[in-house]
């Protein structure tokens, strides 16, 4: 049985965290590390811990100290482009909040990792009081996503329905923030 320890990353956390957000962009997307995607990967500390607005949160597991799932929180909305307008302009930053790198180890899956940090994250961006949306977009082939997204929220738009068969595989989430 593991147990885990769920906490705002400290400095001492964002090497560990760094590892399981890499892993899961060449494991699980298969993209690698792009640099217009990623650079919050690369700097996590200047994207999720300085900003008052924003946080990463880890699950460490306690038998060895290891970061095994991240999740963050940031305060901008969706860019467009690459979205469509109507969304960016539905999502506008400073008003939402969008979780970012959701992301369990394989070998943590399971264990109700992510829904726990996402529900952190959730009373976070309750606790400031300035969000009025909760965004998100991922992956239908990401391990466990498509799940756990429609159980907390609702799909706004489907881009695999958009543009059948040549489009992108985007599927965007708006979570309640009450």
């Amino acid at each position: 049985m593991h147990n885990y320890g769920i906490r705002e990353a400290t400095a001492a956390d964002l090497d560990g965290a760094r590892v399981v957000m890499l892993d899961a962009v060449y494991r699980d997307f298969g993209t690698g590390y792009v640099p217009r995607w990623h650079a919050d990967i690369i700097d996590p500390e200047a994207f999720y811990l300085v900003p008052p607005r924003h946080t990463l949160l880890v699950a460490v597991d306690e038998r060895d100290g290891t970061v095994a799932a991240t999740a963050a929180l940031d305060a901008r909305g969706p860019a467009h482009p690459p979205n469509p307008r109507w969304l960016a302009e539905r999502y506008p930053s400073g008003e939402t909040a969008q979780l970012r790198r959701v992301y369990v180890r394989p070998e943590h899956r399971r264990r109700r990792l992510a829904r726990q940090l996402v529900q952190d994250l959730l009373e976070f961006a309750r606790a400031d009081g300035g969000y009025r949306h909760v965004y998100l977009h991922t992956y239908p082939h990401s391990p466990g996503a498509m799940g756990l997204w429609q159980a907390l929220g609702k799909v706004v738009l489907d881009e695999r329905e958009e543009a059948p068969g040549g489009g992108s595989d985007v599927v965007h989430f708006e979570i309640p923030v009450v």
